[in-house]
């Protein structure tokens, strides 16, 4: 399944990302652009894999999982292609994913 979160704030670029879970294995890419179809054509970009299970680890860990918990600046694309910020559930700490990486770095 296929999930789109949208997390705007301080900064202004993002990480590029990708992880692939089949059958028990995990595989991590990380990436010079999204993959749209602009930045696709009419340009060379790359996309590698990461080998290393502790740079793999780090990028869940610390990039990956830490975006999904944001319940601050996330917001989510649902089925109609509509964003809504993601609800924070009632005792639930507030995350938010761009001052965490400032605070972590």
């Amino acid at each position: 399944n296929i999930r789109v979160r949208s997390i705007v704030g301080r900064f202004l670029e993002h990480h590029r990302v990708f992880y692939f879970y089949n059958n028990g294995a995990e595989d991590v890419f990380i990436s010079s652009a999204d993959l749209m179809q602009r930045n696709l054509s009419g340009r060379v970009e790359v996309a590698t894999p990461i080998l290393s299970p502790e740079i793999k680890s780090y990028l869940i860990k610390n990039v990956l999982n830490l975006a999904l918990a944001d319940n601050v600046t996330a917001r989510i694309l649902d089925e109609n292609m509509n964003y809504f910020f993601r609800p924070v559930i009632d005792g639930e700490e507030k995350i938010n994913y761009q001052q965490k990486l400032i605070e972590l770095h």
